[in-house]
């Protein structure tokens, strides 16, 4: 369900019930891309096999689901189309067409070739913390995670969103646990990446690795500062935590992601949320204690 967790604070009401939330989400639901648009987002049923709603309440947390829909216009085909108009306007008017010509020309192919472009959905998955008031969204790409941020504040009235922040770097939280200087519920995975602070386009990642060996350490002490580490915590799951505090490659140990249980979906969807929520509620605990507090 999640593989990545970037987080945010909210601020202002929250609808009290699940059943009021959808009603709520609908006012910004799904709507497929007209033939002149680029892309379209909105909320969709969280189960659509076995409910209307586009929210489901469980663990003291609410889980939505955005869909998007893209169309797929690659700038190659306008440019194909482009070089045909153009040509076309310098045999018609005996003369090459003007700066100010060829961006209308362009207008025009993109225009008529994107009701017959393909359409392309994607579907992020979010979660709202209902104690701690938190957002965490399933996505790595800033874009991504703000399409969710500015579709639930059009659904919601009056709500704030902002990135979740601590009181010190989440960088610090790192270097403990890279030199072995953190709580015992942090234990060092394999992989790393490291950038030079003399020169930020200088990154050297480290992948399947012992972290521990002193010749990778020594990077560090030298100089280099961690921007990513994977992290094994509690026992329980293994991720990558970078130094904004953003959860990637995110995967619960001793469970086969490839099961092939043909139980209920909802049944198994539940169980699934009931643990991502419960983790993470701890571990954004442990983050919160290490790091100061919420700033």
């Amino acid at each position: 369900m999640f593989r990545n967790v970037r987080y945010y604070r909210l601020e202002g009401n929250w609808p009290e019930n699940e059943e009021a939330l959808s009603t709520s989400l609908e006012t910004a639901g799904f709507e497929p891309c007209g033939p002149l648009t680029e892309r379209s987002s909105g909320w969709v049923e969280v189960d659509p096999d076995n409910s209307d709603l586009s929210a489901r309440r469980l663990n003291g947390a609410d889980l939505i689901r955005l869909r998007s829909q893209s169309r797929v216009l690659p700038p190659s085909v306008i440019n194909e189309e482009l070089e045909s108009r153009i040509e076309e306007f310098r045999q018609r008017m005996s003369e090459a067409p003007t700066p100010r010509e060829k961006r209308r020309l362009k207008a025009e192919a993109r225009d008529e070739l994107m009701p017959r472009a393909l359409l392309k959905s994607d579907r992020i998955w979010a979660y709202i913390d209902l104690k701690e008031k938190v957002l965490g969204i399933d996505a790595l790409q800033d874009s991504a995670a703000e399409r969710v941020v500015r579709r639930l504040q059009a659904a919601i009235d009056g709500l704030n969103i902002r990135p979740l922040q601590f009181m010190k770097p989440v960088e610090e939280l790192l270097a403990g646990i890279f030199f072995d200087d953190a709580p015992k519920q942090f234990a060092l995975g394999r992989e790393c990446r490291m950038q030079d602070l003399a020169d930020a386009g200088s990154i050297v990642r480290w992948t399947d690795f012992d972290l521990s060996d002193q010749t990778i350490r020594n990077h560090v002490a030298n100089g280099m500062r961690l921007t990513h580490l994977a992290i094994e915590y509690d026992n329980v799951m293994s991720c990558v935590l970078n130094e904004n505090g953003t959860i990637s490659k995110l995967r619960f140990l001793g469970i086969d992601d490839d099961s092939e249980d043909q139980g209920d979906p909802l049944a198994r969807q539940d169980a699934e949320f009931v643990l991502i929520t419960g983790t993470l509620r701890r571990l954004l605990g442990d983050l919160r204690k290490q790091l100061g507090g919420f700033a």
